[in-house]
């Protein structure tokens, strides 16, 4: 098995970012020497309808993407609590939406981090970075990549086409790891 082995389930409604949540936290494992898988599944519907996407992130090669147990998951709305929250390994980490979700009997063998994702993102000026918010989150309550990497690749991937929302992004992004490191968790 190899040394350094991590996995991601990221699940919400098409057009809350839960795929290209994927591809920064898949680009920056590139970037920081690691294999990774990324697989986008969503319905024909794409905005509106249901959207995930699954990461798995090693110092070695992955022999299959498929995610069924996860060390991470994060969940940006109702429907995908009830079909994602069981993939959680024990030990793994649920960060969920808040503002959309509700998560009344948390399990007691994982931890749970609840985000404020949609208020912060409506604070900061838009909707659209409530994904950046969790992935800050995700990265503060988890190792599946550092830190100063993600930025980077945030800056690299989302400034070529959305250069105007750079700044609200990078602000998005530390709001997100702002929230774990105040400890808000159930």
């Amino acid at each position: 098995m190899a040394e350094f082995f991590r996995s991601l389930l990221a699940a919400g409604f098409g057009g809350q970012g839960v795929l290209t949540l994927g591809q920064l936290v898949a680009y920056t494992a590139m970037y920081e020497g690691r294999h990774v898988t990324w697989i986008p599944s969503y319905g024909p519907e794409m905005r509106g309808g249901t959207a995930n996407c699954s990461v798995m992130v090693s110092d070695e090669e992955i022999a299959s993407p498929v995610v069924s147990r996860a060390d991470y998951v994060v969940i940006m709305n109702q429907p995908s609590l009830a079909k994602f929250e069981p993939t959680v390994k024990p030990g793994g980490i649920l960060l969920y939406n808040e503002d959309l979700v509700s998560y009344r009997n948390p399990r007691t063998d994982i931890t749970v981090v609840a985000v404020p994702a949609n208020a912060l993102a409506m604070e900061l000026g838009s909707e659209k970075v409530a994904n950046v918010v969790v992935l800050g989150a995700l990265v503060e309550a988890g190792d599946i990549v550092g830190a100063d990497a993600c930025l980077a690749t945030i800056k690299d991937k989302l400034g070529k086409k959305k250069a105007q929302m750079m700044e609200m992004n990078i602000t998005a992004f530390e709001k997100g790891r702002e929230i774990v490191r105040k400890g808000v968790s159930c």
